[in-house]
């Protein structure tokens, strides 16, 4: 690949960059596939002939850290070492790189160099509300370090994203050095009149290649492909068919069939695609205990935009508040927060910014009654700029008379990496350990301690439903609802660990969420800690006291301490910030209700809690 050169090739072949190593199983199984399963199929994979292989980037880096106690960086140099005739594609979130917030520039060309360093070849870079000042300095290091400069555009629809709007932003993406251009559309919004048009329109104004990718969520992706190459497309993203359709992509093997004895012919080998196919077919059983189950089409994201994994977090979360019946009254509010934000893009962070919100003006009974804190960042502007018009009002009442900020946020960081090299300390061997601890500062020192002291250990797997004696299929999982605290939930029994004389280990869904459950034999007199149950949701027992008065601070909805912000004896007005609670990765400052001295603290930094509980009590 000719990164240096952005003159638009006349010959009208397809070239394909597979996501089977990144977004597939991002999409489809909580992007839990661990190198181990990558390795052996490479050689096939870099033989295909494809443009590039998408394998490091988006949530890869925290799930490997978080989950699969795997280093990023060594999954990254593996898989270069395997993949020397392909160039491996990692997705860039801009200033944000592949955490949630903004990196000063100097952690964000440090991040750039190491990443083409250990084996990145091209760049895909993309900002969340499309504020191409975010790019910038991504770009500015890509090129530095001569590598493939992707930009992309997040596809959304609103009365701001006009065909004239993505030729603009566009038309800036190549003046700013961009080798291609990506049209990403995260929800699979894209039909095919409308691709036709959109590319259309953007091959008249733009000499670099454009790229087309999209979700097979609502079913018409192979379809929007097609008259997407029609009208311009050079490259196209899809994934080989054992990890498609649903939430993920367009199968690769369809895609090369369908293209196949046209000018657009891939000229890729299609039984060896079929060897890789069938390969992955049995990984994937591996990993059944993250399959969602929303991998069906769904054709709801047409009417409100809700990309199909954001749709499966609002059910969770609904459903832990028993109020999964008001799911219809959720989606009818996300149109209109969005609205209230200028119509940002549904993509990581913003949807989970906007769908957060909206679900806690349906439960609080009161728009904006209760306002998460990324939400004041972004009305603050330290996301970039809105898309369209904020309202002013929802501004208000979110940071008052605040400054708003209206140069590129970053601008107003200093730099970063001699203070994060400090922090670390000697638990980072490398500059990659450094930027493994500013991406996840909490969750990179923890794997960062964990490896020192040799107690990495991934989650783990799920065993496969055993059968029956005289071979016959195992029996259906068993189902049922439990009622807790005034609460349902749907448990699902997916299998059993090996028992011993004490213990043995269950493995059940939790409405649609994997938990372990852990029975042990109980000889004591008292039960100890370890018998109890350790699932995420102990906190359902919890012997809190009930919120019963104004005084008692809760949480609207179920979610993670991140922060006490007070002690007992602490003097209180209403409204000073007494908890941070995390839900839906989004915290959310709890307010104090009343006026008062705090009298007891019933949590502590890392409790989950509940909405009936009473985490401060105030007199």
């Amino acid at each position: 690949m000719a990164s240096s050169s952005r003159k638009k090739s006349t010959s009208k072949k397809v070239l394909v960059t597979d996501l089977v190593l990144r977004d597939a199983h991002q999409s489809l199984l909580a992007t839990r596939m661990r190198t181990e399963d990558m390795l052996p199929v490479c050689d096939r994979l870099d033989r295909v002939g494809f443009w590039s292989l998408e394998a490091w980037g988006g949530a890869t880096f925290d799930a490997c850290i978080r989950f699969l106690k795997e280093d990023p960086w060594g999954r990254l140099r593996k898989l270069k070492a395997a993949l020397p005739n392909t160039p491996i594609q990692m997705l860039l979130r801009g200033q944000n790189l592949l955490g949630y917030r903004h990196y000063s520039d100097d952690v964000v060309e440090a991040f750039v160099k190491k990443a083409a360093e250990n084996g990145v070849g091209v760049f895909r870079i993309f900002d969340a509300m499309n504020d191409l000042r975010n790019l910038k300095v991504s770009i500015e290091a890509v090129l530095k370090a001569g590598k493939h400069a992707q930009g992309a555009i997040c596809y959304t629809i609103s009365p701001v994203h006009t065909i004239k709007h993505f030729i603009k932003q566009a038309k800036e993406l190549e003046s700013m050095g961009c080798h291609s251009i990506a049209i990403k559309d995260m929800a699979g919004l894209l039909t095919p009149p409308h691709a036709a048009e959109l590319f259309a329109a953007l091959s008249k104004a733009v000499k670099v290649p454009l790229h087309f990718h999209s979700h097979t969520t609502v079913g018409v992706a192979n379809i929007s492909m097609y008259k997407a190459v029609e009208n311009g497309a050079k490259h196209v993203d899809t994934a080989i068919s054992s990890l498609s359709w649903g939430t993920s992509h367009s199968p690769t093997e369809s895609m090369v069939v369908a293209f196949r004895d046209t000018p657009y012919d891939t000229g890729l080998d299609l039984e060896l695609l079929q060897e890789i196919g069938f390969y992955f077919y049995e990984v994937r059983k591996k990993y059944h205990q993250f399959e969602s189950e929303f991998n069906g089409v769904d054709t709801r994201v047409e009417i409100n935009q809700v990309p199909g994994g954001m749709m499966s977090n609002l059910s969770h979360q609904l459903k832990e508040q028993g109020a999964l019946h008001r799911m219809n009254e959720v989606l009818a509010e996300i149109p209109r927060v969005r609205e209230d934000l200028g119509y940002p893009p549904l993509v990581t962070p913003t949807s989970q910014i906007v769908g957060t919100q909206a679900v806690l003006n349906v439960l609080t009974g009161k728009r904006y009654k209760s306002i998460t804190n990324e939400v004041k960042l972004y009305l603050q502007g330290r996301y970039g700029k809105a898309p369209g018009k904020i309202n002013e009002a929802v501004r208000n009442m979110a940071i008052g008379d605040e400054d708003v900020i209206t140069c590129r946020p970053a601008d107003k960081l200093n730099p970063e990496m001699q203070r994060l090299r400090e922090e670390i300390g000697e638990l980072a061997k490398s500059e990659e350990d450094v930027l493994t601890y500013a991406m996840f500062p909490e969750v990179g020192r923890k794997f960062l301690e964990e490896r020192a002291a040799g107690t990495l250990k991934p989650e783990e797997l799920q065993p496969a439903p055993e059968a029956q004696p005289g071979g016959l299929p195992p029996l259906a999982p068993t189902d049922f609802n439990v009622t807790l605290h005034g609460e349902t939930y749907h448990i699902r029994v997916t299998g059993a660990g090996h028992k011993t004389e004490e213990r043995r280990p269950f493995y059940v869904s939790v409405d649609g969420v994997p938990e372990e459950i852990l029975i042990e034999n109980l000889t004591e007199t008292v039960p100890t800690e370890s018998a109890m149950v350790d699932t995420k949701r102990a906190s359902k027992g919890s012997k809190r006291p009930k919120a019963s008065r104004e005084g008692h601070v809760t949480s609207s909805m179920p979610g993670t301490v991140v922060e006490v912000l007070v002690k007992t004896g602490d003097k209180v007005d209403a409204g000073d910030p007494i908890l941070v609670i995390e839900a839906m990765k989004m915290e959310n400052e709890v307010p104090a209700p009343v006026a008062g001295t705090v009298t007891a603290v019933n949590v502590d930094k890392g409790d989950s809690v509940n909405p009936d509980e009473a985490l401060v009590e105030i007199e």
